[in-house]
C-alpha cells in the first residue's frame, strides 16, 4: 500500500453532512403534525433521527480511521454475521413484525435492521472475492458461481422478510461490482435475462406487489387505494411549482401523503422548495455519487476500488430507485432516501460505508487512477493514455 497521505475527500466529507443536514430539516417538517398526533411531542422523530446522525457521525470518524485493508481481513466473517442476523430476525417472536414484514431486531429501546448491516457486509465480501479471482474471472464456474450463490443466499433471506425492493439492491450491487471486476460481458448479459424474470415472477407472486404495478401503470384505476400513495406525491411535487411552498408549509404532511417523513419525503422537499430544492438535494447525490468513483478509481489496489465501487453503487441504486418512485418512473417500493429519509438503520450503516470511502480516499493517487481505468472492461479506451499525461491534467 502506498505511503498514506495527510488528507481524506473533504468534498465528500462536506456533501454527506451537508445531506443530513437537510434530512434533519426535512425529517422535522415533515413529521411535526405526526409527532404530535401520535407522540404528542411535535419534535418526537426529529430527536430520534437527530440522535442517529450523531450515531452516524461518530461511526463514519471511527471507520475513516480504519485502514480499509485491514477490513479485508475480516469481510468473510462479517458476512457470516450479516447472515445469521438475516436468519434470526425470521425467527417467529423475535423479530418485530411491523406491517407483516419481519425486518427488525430489537435490543432494549434499540432497534436495527440486518439487511442494512447486510448491505455494507456484502460489499466488503464481494470486494475481497472478486478480487482474489481475478484470474479466473471470466469463468462462470469458478469466477462467478460461487459469489453468485452468495447473492443468491442474501437475496432470498432478505426476500423472506419479505423485502424485494432491498433483495433486487443487493442483486443490482452485485452486477455492478462483477461488471467493474473485470467479469465477463456474456456472463452479466445471462444474468441481467434471469434477475429480470425472477423480479417479474417474484412481483406476480405476491398479491399487493401486483397491485402496487398496476397502480404505477394506471394511479387513476384505483386512486383511493393501490394508486393512492403515487397520486398524493405527484400532487405534493405539483404543488411546490418552481419555488415551493416555503419550509414548514406542506399540506400533504397533514395526514394526507402516507409515509411522508420516510420513503416520499422527496415529494415534501418538492412540496416545500419547489423544484429549485429538489433539483438542489440531486445535485448534493451527484455530488456524492460522482465523488465515489472518484475515490474508487484511485484507490490502490482491486480491493478498494471495488470496495468504494460497491458502496457508491449502494447509495446510487437507492437514490435511484426512491427518486423514480416518488416521481411515478418505477412502481412503489420501501426504499429510503439516503441520509434524509428518517430511519437509524441506514444513517447508521450509509455513514459506516462513507467512513470507509474516507479511508479509501486517504491512499489515492493519479497513478492509481491510470491503472485502475486499464483495469476496466472497457480499458480499451485508455491505452494511449500515461500516469504522466494524466498527472498534467
Amino acid at each position: 500500500m502506498t505511503k498514506k497521505p495527510i488528507q481524506f475527500d473533504h468534498i465528500l466529507l462536506f456533501v454527506v453532512i451537508a445531506l443530513m443536514g437537510v434530512g434533519l430539516v426535512m425529517v422535522y417538517s415533515a413529521s411535526s403534525v405526526t409527532s404530535l398526533a401520535k407522540m404528542s411531542d411535535g419534535l418526537y422523530y426529529f430527536k430520534r433521527q437527530l440522535s442517529w446522525v450523531i450515531v452516524g457521525l461518530l461511526a463514519m470518524i471511527f471507520t475513516s480511521a480504519i485502514p480499509y485493508n485491514k477490513l479485508e481481513k475480516i469481510a468473510v466473517p462479517l458476512l457470516g454475521l450479516a447472515i445469521v442476523l438475516l436468519i434470526v430476525v425470521l425467527i417467529p417472536g423475535v423479530s418485530r413484525d411491523i406491517g407483516g414484514a419481519k425486518r427488525w431486531l430489537r435490543f432494549g429501546s434499540i432497534g436495527f435492521q440486518p439487511s442494512e448491516f447486510a448491505k455494507i457486509c456484502f460489499v466488503l465480501y464481494m470486494a475481497h472475492s472478486i478480487s482474489a479471482r481475478q484470474k479466473l474471472i471470466k469463468n462462470f464456474w469458478y469466477g462467478m458461481l460461487p459469489d453468485l450463490f452468495v447473492t443468491a443466499l442474501v437475496f432470498l433471506l432478505i426476500y423472506k422478510e419479505p423485502n424485494l425492493s432491498t433483495a433486487t439492491l443487493i442483486g443490482g450491487t452485485y452486477f455492478a461490482m462483477y461488471f467493474l471486476g473485470n467479469g465477463s460481458l456474456t456472463n452479466l448479459g445471462s444474468l441481467a435475462g434471469c434477475g429480470l424474470v425472477l423480479i417479474i415472477t417474484l412481483i406476480f407472486q405476491a398479491g399487493y406487489r401486483t397491485r402496487r404495478l398496476m397502480a404505477f401503470l394506471d394511479p387513476w384505476e384505483n386512486a383511493k387505494s393501490s394508486g393512492y400513495h403515487i397520486i398524493q406525491s405527484l400532487v405534493a411535487i405539483g404543488s411546490g411549482g418552481i419555488s415551493g411552498l416555503g419550509l414548514g408549509q406542506s399540506r400533504q404532511k397533514f395526514f394526507i401523503l402516507p409515509e411522508r417523513h420516510t420513503d416520499f419525503i422527496f415529494a415534501i422537499i418538492c412540496e416545500e422548495l419547489g423544484l429549485v430544492g429538489g433539483v438542489a438535494v440531486l445535485v448534493l447525490f451527484f455530488i456524492l455519487i460522482w465523488r465515489g468513483f472518484y475515490i474508487a478509481s484511485r484507490a490502490p489496489n482491486m480491493f478498494g476500488f471495488l470496495t468504494a465501487a460497491g458502496i457508491t453503487s449502494v447509495i446510487a441504486l437507492q437514490v435511484l430507485v426512491n427518486i423514480g418512485v416518488v416521481l411515478s418512473l418505477l412502481p412503489t417500493t420501501g426504499v429510503t432516501l439516503p441520509f434524509i429519509s428518517y430511519g437509524g438503520s441506514s444513517i447508521l450503516f450509509l455513514a459506516i460505508g462513507i467512513g470507509i470511502l474516507l479511508n479509501i480516499s486517504r491512499y489515492g493517487s493519479q497513478d492509481n487512477l491510470y491503472q485502475n481505468l486499464r483495469a476496466l472492461p472497457f480499458s480499451s479506451k485508455f491505452k494511449d493514455l500515461e500516469p504522466s499525461n494524466l498527472r498534467r491534467k
